[in-house]
Protein backbone atom coordinates (compact mmCIF):
# COMPACT_ATOMS: atom_id res chain seq x y z
CA UNK A 1 0.00 0.00 0.00
CA UNK A 2 1.28 3.45 -0.83
CA UNK A 3 0.25 6.70 0.85
CA UNK A 4 1.04 10.31 0.06
CA UNK A 5 0.59 12.24 3.30
CA UNK A 6 0.26 16.03 3.35
CA UNK A 7 -0.02 18.19 6.44
CA UNK A 8 -2.82 20.65 5.79
CA UNK A 9 -4.58 23.63 7.35
CA UNK A 10 -7.74 22.44 5.58
CA UNK A 11 -8.74 20.05 2.81
CA UNK A 12 -11.93 18.97 1.09
CA UNK A 13 -13.20 16.64 -1.61
CA UNK A 14 -15.98 17.56 -4.02
CA UNK A 15 -17.85 15.11 -6.25
CA UNK A 16 -20.10 16.84 -8.74
CA UNK A 17 -21.51 19.79 -6.82
CA UNK A 18 -21.36 18.33 -3.31
CA UNK A 19 -18.67 18.27 -0.66
CA UNK A 20 -18.26 14.62 0.36
CA UNK A 21 -15.48 15.13 2.92
CA UNK A 22 -13.63 17.97 4.59
CA UNK A 23 -11.25 18.57 7.48
CA UNK A 24 -9.49 21.42 9.22
CA UNK A 25 -5.96 21.03 10.63
CA UNK A 26 -4.66 17.55 10.00
CA UNK A 27 -3.51 15.21 7.28
CA UNK A 28 -4.69 14.71 3.72
CA UNK A 29 -3.88 11.12 2.77
CA UNK A 30 -3.95 9.88 -0.81
CA UNK A 31 -4.07 6.07 -0.65
CA UNK A 32 -3.30 3.55 -3.37
CA UNK A 33 -3.38 -0.23 -3.18
CA UNK A 34 -1.60 -2.93 -5.13
CA UNK A 35 -2.35 -6.62 -5.65
CA UNK A 36 -0.29 -7.93 -2.73
CA UNK A 37 -1.71 -5.61 -0.05
CA UNK A 38 -3.23 -7.20 3.04
CA UNK A 39 -4.90 -6.14 6.27
CA UNK A 40 -1.44 -6.20 7.89
CA UNK A 41 -0.32 -3.46 5.48
CA UNK A 42 -3.36 -1.36 6.31
CA UNK A 43 -2.98 -1.76 10.05
CA UNK A 44 0.72 -0.86 9.99
CA UNK A 45 0.01 2.30 8.01
CA UNK A 46 -2.96 3.35 10.12
CA UNK A 47 -0.96 2.99 13.31
CA UNK A 48 1.91 4.97 11.77
CA UNK A 49 -0.40 7.75 10.53
CA UNK A 50 -1.91 8.54 13.92
CA UNK A 51 1.50 8.57 15.63
CA UNK A 52 3.46 10.36 12.88
CA UNK A 53 5.13 13.39 14.48
CA UNK A 54 4.75 16.02 11.76
CA UNK A 55 3.01 18.82 13.68
CA UNK A 56 4.92 21.61 15.37
CA UNK A 57 5.37 21.83 19.11
CA UNK A 58 5.79 25.08 21.07
CA UNK A 59 9.34 25.43 19.77
CA UNK A 60 8.41 24.97 16.12
CA UNK A 61 9.83 21.44 15.88
CA UNK A 62 7.88 18.59 14.32
CA UNK A 63 7.20 16.70 17.54
CA UNK A 64 3.42 16.26 17.66
CA UNK A 65 1.08 13.72 16.10
CA UNK A 66 -2.61 13.65 15.20
CA UNK A 67 -3.19 12.05 18.58
CA UNK A 68 -1.37 14.92 20.32
CA UNK A 69 -3.05 17.73 18.38
CA UNK A 70 -6.57 16.39 17.94
CA UNK A 71 -6.05 16.74 14.17
CA UNK A 72 -8.26 15.19 11.54
CA UNK A 73 -7.57 12.99 8.51
CA UNK A 74 -9.06 13.20 5.02
CA UNK A 75 -8.65 9.88 3.20
CA UNK A 76 -8.82 9.84 -0.60
CA UNK A 77 -8.41 6.66 -2.65
CA UNK A 78 -6.08 7.14 -5.61
CA UNK A 79 -5.23 4.17 -7.82
CA UNK A 80 -2.89 6.37 -9.88
CA UNK A 81 -0.28 6.10 -7.09
CA UNK A 82 0.60 2.76 -8.69
CA UNK A 83 0.82 4.17 -12.21
CA UNK A 84 3.95 3.25 -14.15
CA UNK A 85 5.52 5.36 -16.90
CA UNK A 86 8.44 3.03 -17.66
CA UNK A 87 7.21 2.42 -21.20
CA UNK A 88 5.98 5.35 -23.24
CA UNK A 89 4.22 8.44 -21.98
CA UNK A 90 0.82 7.01 -21.11
CA UNK A 91 0.74 5.56 -17.57
CA UNK A 92 -0.06 1.90 -17.06
CA UNK A 93 -2.13 1.02 -14.01
CA UNK A 94 -1.66 -2.75 -14.02
CA UNK A 95 0.03 -2.56 -10.60
CA UNK A 96 -3.02 -0.89 -9.02
CA UNK A 97 -5.06 -3.18 -6.82
CA UNK A 98 -8.38 -4.71 -7.80
CA UNK A 99 -11.12 -2.15 -7.02
CA UNK A 100 -13.27 -4.66 -5.09
CA UNK A 101 -10.37 -5.43 -2.74
CA UNK A 102 -9.08 -1.85 -2.69
CA UNK A 103 -12.36 -0.42 -1.39
CA UNK A 104 -12.29 -2.90 1.51
CA UNK A 105 -8.69 -1.97 2.36
CA UNK A 106 -9.39 1.77 2.19
CA UNK A 107 -12.45 1.29 4.43
CA UNK A 108 -10.32 -0.70 6.88
CA UNK A 109 -7.71 2.09 6.92
CA UNK A 110 -10.40 4.64 7.80
CA UNK A 111 -11.85 2.39 10.51
CA UNK A 112 -8.45 1.66 12.05
CA UNK A 113 -7.53 5.37 12.19
CA UNK A 114 -10.95 6.13 13.68
CA UNK A 115 -10.41 3.44 16.32
CA UNK A 116 -7.51 5.56 17.63
CA UNK A 117 -9.92 8.45 18.23
CA UNK A 118 -9.02 10.45 15.13
CA UNK A 119 -11.87 11.94 13.08
CA UNK A 120 -11.71 10.64 9.49
CA UNK A 121 -13.44 12.17 6.47
CA UNK A 122 -13.42 10.32 3.15
CA UNK A 123 -13.46 10.91 -0.54
CA UNK A 124 -15.76 8.79 -2.68
CA UNK A 125 -14.18 5.59 -3.96
CA UNK A 126 -14.10 5.37 -7.75
CA UNK A 127 -15.54 8.84 -8.32
CA UNK A 128 -14.03 11.75 -10.23
CA UNK A 129 -13.03 13.91 -7.28
CA UNK A 130 -11.84 17.48 -6.94
CA UNK A 131 -9.44 17.72 -4.00
CA UNK A 132 -8.72 21.14 -2.56
CA UNK A 133 -6.13 21.74 0.12
CA UNK A 134 -4.19 24.40 1.91
CA UNK A 135 -0.82 22.74 2.47
CA UNK A 136 0.84 23.47 5.81
CA UNK A 137 4.60 23.80 5.66
CA UNK A 138 4.50 22.31 3.09
CA UNK A 139 5.06 18.91 4.64
CA UNK A 140 4.56 15.94 2.31
CA UNK A 141 5.68 12.36 2.96
CA UNK A 142 5.36 9.02 1.18
CA UNK A 143 4.61 5.95 3.30
CA UNK A 144 4.63 2.46 1.87
CA UNK A 145 4.31 -1.12 3.06
CA UNK A 146 5.27 -4.46 1.63
CA UNK A 147 4.18 -7.69 3.27
CA UNK A 148 2.85 -5.84 6.29
CA UNK A 149 6.06 -3.91 6.98
CA UNK A 150 6.85 -0.26 6.43
CA UNK A 151 9.48 0.38 3.77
Amino acid sequence: MRLVVQRVKRASVVVGDRVVGSISDGLLVLAGTTHSDTERDVDALADKLVALRVFSDGEGKMNRSLLDTGGELLLVSQFTLYGSTRKGNRPSFTNAGDPAVAVELIDRLAARVTSHGVRVANGEFGAAMEVELLNDGPVTLILETRQGKLV
